[in-house]
């Protein structure tokens, strides 16, 4: 569930909508007051946020967010019509995990919103063990027979995709998108080249990334 405290009904209505046509459960709150009560019945998987709000500022709700022992740990995306360093350094500060500027391009909201959960959801995360190679999403530590690994963004969040879902094969199209999304506007072949460059640099734990011909790829039994 996605929570969205927003007083501009149309924004508000857009960026709910996309959000459900995205597959994602999404709730709108034009008042923080009502934001605060359905707080008590659900927690959310993420917040979206504006500052300038009736009732209480944006600022001033992520601060008291952050002071919860249950809600400390949401991840919460600032969204403002304000762009000047001064509220973006403010929104960072207290303890925002992102900050998006009006007026904004959805399908980058999207993308970014993604990003933050794949994040969440990683700090959560066990570690990875497999023969020789280990993987913690907390530490984001990557090693090959204890030596440390050194991947991009992306390799590195294809190896975690595959881990997560061992022993089941993703398809190319999977893989791109819940990797690329919306910032993805190529081929399918640059699966193919991540998936090389991830098997070199794993060396020895390479060949635990299996080639399923026709389908894509998995690692593990």
């Amino acid at each position: 569930m996605i929570y969205l405290v927003e007083d501009d009904e149309s924004i508000r209505e857009l960026v709910v909508y996309t959000l459900k046509s995205q597959g994602m459960d999404a709730k709108g709150f034009e008042r923080p007051s009502l934001f605060w009560k359905e707080l008590e019945k659900e927690v959310p998987a993420l917040i979206l946020l504006d500052i300038m709000l009736p009732e209480e500022d944006g600022i001033s709700i992520l601060r008291k967010l952050r002071t919860g022992p249950d809600t400390r740990k949401i991840p919460v995306i600032m969204l403002t019509a304000k762009g000047t360093e001064y509220d973006v350094v403010m929104g960072l500060d207290s303890g925002a995990d992102d900050y998006i500027p009006k007026p904004f391009r959805m399908m980058e909201l999207i993308s970014r919103i993604k990003a933050r959960l794949r994040r969440a959801e990683d700090k959560g995360a066990e570690e990875y063990h497999l023969e020789n190679l280990y993987l913690c999403p907390g530490r984001h530590i990557v090693t090959v027979d204890q030596e440390p690994v050194n991947l991009t963004l992306k390799e590195y969040e294809m190896l975690v995709l595959l881990l997560k879902n061992s022993g089941m094969v993703l398809s190319r199209t999977q893989l791109l998108n819940q990797i690329w999304g919306y910032e993805f506007d190529g081929e399918s072949r640059t699966v193919d080249v991540h998936i090389r460059t991830l098997r070199q640099k794993l060396g020895s734990a390479g060949d635990l990334i299996e080639t399923v011909r026709g389908v894509g790829y998995k690692i593990g039994r």
